[in-house]
Parts: structure tokens; C-alpha cells; sequence
């Protein structure tokens, strides 16, 4: 599942883990976690939660009430919302034990961080992260298309797949891989990117790279949101003729051309990120103790990469993020030849109340060529009715 709209409220704090880590190059996050498996095992299944290509995990922090955390290869160590830590009693104890299905993990520390932004563009209330300590701990193989993770004990771990190993270097304590991109109009170059789970994009394209490379060149664009984030008011959305890892090629994905920079200090050669709309292509285990990635695509390996057909970024807000706010109208698109208005709220589509739908439904129905939705707004309490018909705008 593809999540377009709003793209660029998740690109500019996306990136913030990234750019707030220290500088130093090479460095695997050390394995200061101690890890006990279920019955003395080596391995466990989590049912984990995939939203588009974001993964969420089950985390009781010392035996409380589950909480969501997202996984996040970018940030340096673990962390809880401060609210869901006052509401499950986490009340900054050292070396709090985090309990997955059939494995527990106890970490020197989990700081308090919130993101008060995250709900609105994602659509689901941000509870904490788990980091590359956790990452740094384990040898975890993410299934996009089961929909699982498997943690195991990274010194028992044997790989016996058909997948390609990527070998692994960190920069700025996150995981940097080569890989080939084909511009749009010109050959096929090869780059160091960061691999970053918690980016809910395909590839985003660091500023100073693009300005050397001349990116992304006389192609057709897709204009930023008018969000008033970091970075975001310079953003546009374009393809690329390809992506290259290893020996898989993804065709024309959709490439983020951002205002932010790479990490300070970071190598030259650094070139962006690619997210989790690639990722799910793949079954990927993250093998740091062995500094590897390894990749074996899946059923979504040839899924179409495409954009939000519909011109609006939309926020979740309200009980339960079930109120869905148009933040912006891209001029050109179908939600303005709908006449839809920055401030209108959807109250429906097809019929559909909003409150049967989540922000990432709404994401999804937005990216249907062709079909003319019938979708209910409020507007400054007035009900208001249109006709929304998508067509590729990338």
C-alpha cells in the first residue's frame, strides 16, 4: 500500500531522527541489549503491524499494556511517547524490559520522545520507536508480505535463503547500502543510501546530491505541499527510470527531491534514503552482527509505484484521527477541478461515512486512475458535495 497523500508532512520529520545523530562513520550500533528468547530458543515470530510500508510492533515495556512502536533503522536508541509512558506506568526505570511475543529485550535505557505531528500524517498515534539499539541486539527479518517479523539470536543465525546479500556500512550509526539510480534522461549512476524503515516513500534524494547530479532534470514534477515543515516548500516529486539493488531493478520508482540535507558529516557520496515503499517489496533481515542486509522479493516486487492521483494533502485529526482536513489543493489537479478548498473536511466518499475509514483508505482511494468519487465535505459547517475524478498527475 502506497501512502502519497500528504507525502511531504512525512518526509521533512521523517528525516529529523537522522539529521539530530552524532557524526561519526563506521560504527555497527553496539549489541548492548540483552535478548532472552521463550524456552531457550533463538527465535521468535512477532505479529507486527504494516501500515503501507511503515512496521509497528507489539512492545509491553516491564509487563505493561501494549503499545505500538514503529521500527525506525534511523534512530540511534529506542524511545516511548511520554503520554503513553505515563499512561502504561513506564516511569523512566533503568533498564526497562521490553517483552515481544516470546522474547524480551532489556535495554540500558528508552528515552521519552514525542511526535506531536505524527498522528495527523500518519493517521494512527505515534506511542514510541524501536532504534538500532534494538536493532544492533538482534538479526530481525522483515516479511512485508506475511506481514511478520522474525527476531532471532543474531549468534545462532544461519541464512539459508535465495536472497542477495547488501553489504553494510553506518554512517552517522545508521545503515548505508550502494545503490544504482537511473535518471530519468541520463545514465545510471551508483550511490550510497541510507536504509530507513520509518520513511513513508520509495527513495528520497538528499538536496546537495540532487544539486550535483542536476536532479531531477527536465522531467515532469509533482509540486511540494504548502505544509510549513523543513525542507517541505522545496520538495517535488518525481520518477526515476529505475532503482538497483543488488540484481533487483525497480522500475520508474517515485523519488522525493527534498530540501533537506544529509546528515552533517556524512560522506559526500551520500546520496538519500530509500523507505519503506521499496522495502516492501522484499523480505528483508537486518544483519548487523554480520554487517549485511539481505533482500528477497516478494509478490509486491512488480506493483506499480504510484503517486497520490488526487492533488490534496490531508491531516487525521480528532477522536481517534477520524477527521480528515484538507491542508492543501495542488492547482491542476483533480481536487481542484473538483473545487475542493484548503480548511474543507471529508465527511465521506462513495457513501462510505469517514468515521468506517482510516486516513491510509483515504490514501488508497486516491490512488485509483479513473473512478469518479462522490465525496461529502464540510465547509464552514455547510455541506458540500463534489465529484472527484483521479488521473495521473506523475
Amino acid at each position: 500500500m502506497k501512502q502519497w497523500t500528504g507525502i511531504f508532512w512525512v518526509v521533512a520529520l521523517a528525516l529529523a531522527p537522522s539529521l539530530a545523530l552524532h557524526p561519526e562513520q563506521g560504527t555497527a550500533p553496539p549489541a548492548s541489549a540483552q535478548v532472552r528468547f521463550a524456552l531457550g530458543g533463538n527465535a521468535a515470530e512477532i505479529p507486527a503491524d504494516y501500515l503501507g510500508g511503515l512496521v509497528f510492533l507489539p512492545v509491553r515495556v516491564n509487563q505493561s499494556a501494549p503499545s505500538l512502536f514503529e521500527l525506525d533503522s534511523t534512530a540511534p536508541r529506542s524511545s516511548i511517547d511520554p503520554q503513553r509512558a505515563a499512561e502504561v506506568g513506564y516511569g523512566g526505570q533503568p533498564a526497562p524490559v521490553l517483552s515481544l511475543s516470546d522474547v524480551d529485550i532489556s535495554l540500558a535505557s528508552l528515552a521519552g520522545t514525542s511526535e506531536p505531528d505524527f498522528g495527523g500524517r500518519v493517521g494512527r498515534a505515534y506511542e514510541g520507536a524501536l532504534g538500532n539499539d534494538f536493532l544492533g541486539s538482534v538479526t530481525a527479518e522483515l516479511d512485508y508480505a506475511r506481514q511478520t517479523v522474525r527476531l532471532y539470536d543474531p549468534a545462532a543465525f544461519k541464512y539459508s535463503g535465495h536472497g542477495t546479500v547488501l553489504p553494510v556500512k553506518f554512517v552517522s550509526g545508521m545503515p548505508v547500502v550502494r545503490a544504482k539510480i537511473g535518471e530519468a534522461q541520463g545514465k545510471t549512476v551508483e550511490a550510497d543510501f541510507v536504509v530507513n524503515t520509518a520513511l513513508d516513500a520509495s527513495v528520497l534524494v538528499f538536496a546537495s546530491y540532487a544539486q550535483v547530479r542536476r536532479l531531477p532534470g527536465k522531467v515532469k514534477t509533482m509540486p511540494a505541499s504548502d505544509a510549513p515543515l523543513a525542507g517541505a516548500q522545496k520538495a517535488v516529486l518525481a520518477r526515476l527510470r529505475l532503482l538497483q539493488l543488488g540484481p533487483y531493478i525497480v522500475p520508474s520508482p517515485i523519488a522525493v527531491f527534498s530540501g533537506v540535507d544529509r546528515p552533517a558529516g556524512s560522506e559526500p557520496r551520500l546520496a538519500g534514503e530509500i523507505g519503506g515503499d521499496i522495502l516492501e517489496r522484499f523480505t528483508v533481515i537486518f544483519d548487523y552482527a554480520r554487517r549485511r542486509i539481505i533482500l528477497d522479493r516478494n509478490s509486491n516486487f512488480r506493483v506499480d509505484d504510484l503517486e497520490d492521483m488526487s492533488g490534496l494533502s490531508i491531516v487525521a485529526g480528532g477522536p481517534n484521527l477520524k477527521r480528515f482536513e484538507v491542508v492543501s489543493v495542488q492547482p491542476e489537479t483533480p481536487g481542484s477541478d473538483a473545487g475542493i478548498r484548503k480548511g474543507d473536511v471529508i465527511e465521506g466518499v462513495d457513501g462510505e461515512p469517514a468515521a468506517n475509514l482510516s486516513l491510509a483508505d483515504l490514501r488508497a482511494l486516491f490512488r485509483q486512475i479513473g473512478h469518479p468519487y462522490v465525496v461529502v465535505l464540510s465547509r464552514k459547517g455547510a455541506a458540500v458535495t463534489v465529484t472527484l475524478r483521479m488521473r495521473r498527475l506523475l
